[in-house]
């Protein structure tokens, strides 16, 4: 279970433009765009070779219920681009896969970034079980997973609707030991609406915002300490949409609110110029 502390969006303190073509997408001032996915209708309906899809039912370290699985089982499309957007779809089976009742999709960009500006748009799922994200692990394998570090740009449990986190994971701050850096902001109605949830990541802090307005950040303490700060290395960028777990399942799952959607506009990634 993740401890959080739970803030509303605060003031933004660093200096954002409006990106050209949507009111919503805001950069830092010197960024360019170096990355994108648009989610523009494939021809088979598909995400595009930008994405690896993780596949299993193993619980992936927080005693999750779904199978992530390859694009569809059967007739149950879980990641699938319609109208200019990504739709990752959890589904309830009539009759269990592979031990779980649940499939949905887990998606991992091919590339992988050190530092940047990371964007994505999304309406998200709703109700008791749903657990959407959207993070970041290094693109060099670990076998300790905490050493080598874990951004989540914006995470949502469906037990309490209207607000995203955003926190870090290091050696010296999780949630396993109760000092997980976090924070939560308020993003009224965000199972009907699009918000934009975004970070910044330099050499010397991590800012996440929602709609451009900053609410959460972690700075590098400059020690040369792993346990502090890994984040000096390359990143991917992960969309998810789990069920049940060890935080999205704690008031358990409400069998009406299948199949829940989670609907991505774009994804995006800035660096300086």
């Amino acid at each position: 279970m993740m401890l959080c502390c739970c803030l509303s969006c605060g003031d933004n303190k660093t200096p954002l433009e409006n990106t050209e073509g949507s009111s919503k997408s805001t950069v830092p001032k010197g960024y360019k765009l170096v990355w994108s996915d648009e989610f523009d209708d494939a021809p088979n309906g598909l995400p595009g070779n930008e994405w690896r899809l993780e596949t299993g039912n193993h619980g992936w370290g927080n005693n999750e219920l779904q199978n992530y699985v390859n694009y569809f089982l059967e007739t149950d499309t879980v990641a699938k681009i319609q109208k200019g957007k990504l739709i990752i779809t959890a589904f309830q089976l009539e009759e269990a896969y592979q031990g779980s009742d649940y499939i949905s999709a887990r998606m991992k960009t091919i590339q992988a970034w050190k530092y940047g500006y990371f964007e994505m748009r999304a309406r998200l799922p709703g109700g008791r079980g749903t657990w959407p994200a959207f993070w970041m692990l290094p693109q060099k394998d670990s076998k300790d997973w905490i050493l080598a570090g874990e951004i989540d740009i914006m995470e949502y449990v469906g037990y309490t609707p209207g607000i995203a986190f955003a926190t870090i994971h290091t050696k010296a701050y999780h949630q396993t030991a109760g000092t997980a850096k976090s924070a939560s902001c308020k993003v009224p109605g965000a199972e009907q609406e699009f918000y934009t949830y975004s970070l910044l990541w330099t050499e010397n802090e991590i800012k996440a915002y929602v709609d451009g307005k900053s609410y959460f950040s972690f700075k590098n303490d400059k020690t040369g300490n792993r346990e502090t700060w890994p984040f000096d290395q390359p990143f991917y960028l992960i969309l998810n949409l789990a069920i049940g777990g060890d935080w999205g399942g704690i008031k358990g799952i409400d069998p009406d609110i299948f199949p829940a959607r989670y609907e991505i506009d774009y994804v995006r990634v800035y660096q300086p110029k």
